[in-house]
């Protein structure tokens, strides 16, 4: 196959409906991507952190279940350098202001997202289930790590997976972060009450990275469309001191892009 026609692969609709994406039952636990994981198994309930002992270098070794985080090769983060520039198909994103509901599962806050909200890519709907931040950002730009980073998840109705990535830098207060950081928990728990409107979170340019990866949590689970965006968005530096005195540490190491195309948007 030519150079072009693999890019054009990649970039278009066969590449959102490859036909190794992950099952329904898999990409509805992306809505869990982030959550607290414990896996039942003869040993009883298995937990990984971000520390040593049961950190992102022992994920594969803590469960069967997890044997993707060691074994697979399309992981995620990856570092997006060296990008090949193309031709992307479309991306249209339709998010709606929603009733805040927000989680804080041991591993970072996360916002639950009512139903009504989507991307499309190339024709393909995908509703969007959550969005959810790590510190520091988990994708390196051309090895430089940000602040933070928040991932947007979504899923098909035939079960693949796609992520928005969207660093954030140290500047101007965001103000779509402001609603979430007034009543997110300090500790494990939930809280709720007002409004968010995750639309004001993406950045103005829409240029972006594409590639295939994971969830970047265990199960570590492979085949998710990744797309990150290539400019940060601000959060003062007291909203990021915020959620880094709940969350010092909560990023996985880049992984290797191995035989992976890392493609840029023109």
């Amino acid at each position: 196959m030519e150079r072009r026609t693999v890019l054009k692969y990649l970039a278009g609709t066969a590449f959102v409906a490859c036909p190794c994406c992950l099952s329904v039952a898999q990409a509805l636990a992306a809505e869990k991507e982030a959550a607290p994981a414990k896996v039942h198994g003869k040993g009883g309930a298995v937990h990984w952190t971000y520390s040593d002992g049961t950190g992102p270098e022992q994920w594969g070794t803590l469960s069967g279940a997890f044997r993707a985080c060691d074994l697979g090769v399309e992981q995620s983060p990856v570092n997006l350098t060296r990008a090949v520039p193309a031709k992307m198909g479309t991306m249209d994103i339709a998010y709606k202001s929603m009733p805040l509901e927000v989680v804080n599962n041991g591993h970072t806050i996360q916002v639950n997202c009512a139903p009504g909200s989507h991307i499309v890519l190339d024709g393909t709907r995908f509703r969007l289930l959550q969005y959810h931040f790590h510190h520091p950002s988990e994708h390196l730009l051309n090895g430089k790590a940000f602040d933070m980073e928040a991932h947007f998840v979504h899923v098909s109705d035939s079960g693949t997976l796609a992520v928005l990535g969207v660093f954030i830098e140290p500047g101007a207060e965001s103000r779509a972060l402001k609603p979430v950081w007034n009543v997110m928990p300090s500790e494990a728990g939930k809280a709720s009450g007002g409004t968010v409107a995750p639309a004001d979170l993406l950045p103005e340019n829409s240029a972006y990275f594409r590639y295939m990866g994971s969830l970047t949590t265990p199960p570590c689970s492979q085949k998710v469309i990744w797309t990150v965006y290539r400019e940060p968005v601000t959060a003062s530096v007291a909203q990021v001191k915020k959620f880094a005195e709940i969350f010092p540490m909560n990023a996985r190491p880049a992984q290797r892009l191995n035989r992976r195309l890392l493609l840029r948007s023109l």
